[in-house]
């Protein structure tokens, strides 16, 4: 006979007296409705500061505090970027990166989300299979244990949101810039004396206009938008923005029918914009969000178009799939408390994001993929 003296867990504390106060019944209506009003308030209290809104409800995005890096002034040698996998807006980076073959001259560090909502750094083992996939890493070049902690680390410090992506002057000591879209056209078109790819434009001046028309569609109804459906505080707020999110992949789907990418037969950063959004939504908006209306793979244009980017040569191993469903539904308490994930859908594993997409029957060129890649 074995005696186990070890103490007992607070579930098994909570469970051995609500056994000895209930038994089997359920907890009084009194104590539903307490606890009930408790936690509403103590999840406004936490969305306030993970996610602020307007009077409406509404989520309302921070702007970035570092924008509009000066290209003149650069030193490419000096850059370090810093991303995460499960951010949409850090993987637009990581992206961009890959595809101008700017690995060597552009390192990265990449964070990981840690219990209190910030990032933090932890050094993975490489997993055994897919040693080519990004994982979490180490700080590479400031050695800090959080991105707050590089933040504050600037000469001038930081009390601000410290975001990713951001790119990092390691010689100043000084955040460049830690807006995505400003840095993915730093990357695109600003270091192409260090690129192995720098005839890849993915915002040539003619397609310039093009692009700008599709982001204005893009990114508040669907990129914001699965946010704004996922962080709404008001019934109102979400079912504005689940109709403007739905409506707008609508319009992209029936778009993709007759073109390959959104500007006709190049990849642009309009692309890459909406990829990261489309590569998220079965594993993770759909369902924690509560963007329910329908799937990307119930989309037969979005649903080939996105496998379509997947498969262009490094983009697929920016996509830690796992990665990406951990970092929402593991840490993202206020939406998720009991942590815990579900199982990953049919259709978006990287065997089924491997599958033809017979979506070069609507191109007459491959330049910008195949030949320039």
């Amino acid at each position: 006979m074995s005696i186990n003296n070890s103490p007992p867990t607070p579930t098994q504390l909570i469970t051995s007296i609500t056994k000895l106060l209930w038994g089997k019944s359920l907890p009084p209506q009194l104590l539903i409705s307490t606890v009930r009003s408790a936690w509403s308030t103590a999840w406004h209290l936490m969305m306030s500061q993970l996610a602020p809104s307007d009077p409406s409800g509404s989520y309302t995005r921070p702007v970035s505090q570092f924008r509009n890096p000066n290209y003149q002034q650069l030193q490419p040698n000096s850059l370090h970027l810093y991303a995460a996998l499960p951010c949409p807006w850090a993987h637009r980076t990581l992206i961009v990166r890959a595809l101008k073959g700017l690995q060597d001259a552009i390192p990265v560090s990449i964070a990981s989300p840690g219990l209190d909502g910030s990032w933090v750094f932890i050094d993975s083992p490489i997993p055994n299979g897919d040693t080519l996939i990004l994982i979490p890493t180490r700080d590479k070049v400031n050695g800090a244990k959080t991105v707050r902690e590089v933040y504050k680390s600037r000469r001038e410090g930081y009390d601000g949101r410290c975001t990713v992506p951001m790119l990092w002057d390691v010689e100043k000591k000084e955040v460049v810039c830690n807006e995505s879209y400003d840095i993915i056209e730093l990357l695109n078109s600003g270091l192409n004396s260090v690129a192995r790819n720098p005839d890849l434009d993915l915002s040539p001046p003619e397609l310039k206009k093009q692009i700008d028309e599709w982001n204005t569609i893009i990114y508040p109804s669907i990129n914001n938008g699965v946010y704004r459906c996922g962080f709404a505080q008001s019934q109102e707020a979400y079912d504005t923005a689940v109709n403007e999110l739905f409506n707008a992949l609508n319009i992209v789907d029936d778009h993709l029918k007759g073109s390959r990418y959104l500007c006709g037969d190049n990849l642009t950063l309009a692309d890459v914009c909406l990829f990261t959004t489309l590569i998220r939504f079965d594993l993770v908006y759909n369902v924690m969000f509560k963007c329910t209306k329908k799937k990307v793979v119930e989309y037969p244009s979005l649903h080939g178009y996105m496998r379509d980017i997947y498969q262009i040569p490094d983009v697929a191993e920016t996509c830690n799939l796992e990665a990406m469903m951990d970092g929402y539904y593991k840490f993202l308490f206020p939406l998720n408390p009991g942590n815990i994930r579900p199982v990953m859908p049919s259709g978006c594993d990287h065997h089924a994001l491997s599958q033809t997409h017979n979506r070069e029957s609507l191109s007459g060129s491959r330049q910008s993929v195949e030949v320039l890649v």
